[in-house]
């Protein structure tokens, strides 16, 4: 018996992000109210999905760090414009790909201020 890692694309998406806020939560966060936490979501600037028991609608609390916000809305755009769905964006914005310049995830390279290759990664994924 071998202990395989499970793949990425075997994990829950709730489990392969982690840490999630909820609509309330990111509110309260940025100072702001709930209807201007749902036009983010519904200007796809943030990208949520439903998770828990309850199916309550949440976001990454990585996509609310300042270096990597500012990325995310065009990143999404390239994404969606090659057919991906809001889910399958999420899994790979989370999916680790150590061709990346730091390895680790997408978003992490975001973070990091390697903008250009995430999206370079993006149009190559998304067509």
């Amino acid at each position: 018996m071998t202990d395989q890692q499970p793949e990425p694309t075997d994990t829950p998406l709730e489990d392969l992000v982690g840490s999630w806020l909820t609509v309330p939560d990111i509110a309260e966060r940025l100072g702001i109210p709930l209807s201007s936490v749902r036009k983010l979501i519904e200007d796809r600037e943030l990208l949520s999905a439903r998770i828990g028991e309850r199916r309550v609608v949440a976001v990454p609390a990585q996509f609310l760090d300042e270096d990597v916000f500012r990325h995310l809305r065009g990143t999404f755009t390239v994404l969606a414009d090659g057919g991906l769905t809001d889910a399958e964006i999420l899994r790979w914005m989370f999916t680790p790909d150590e061709t990346l310049r730091i390895g680790g995830t997408p978003v992490d390279n975001l973070a990091a201020g390697f903008k250009t290759e995430v999206r370079r990664r993006a149009m190559e994924q998304a067509f």
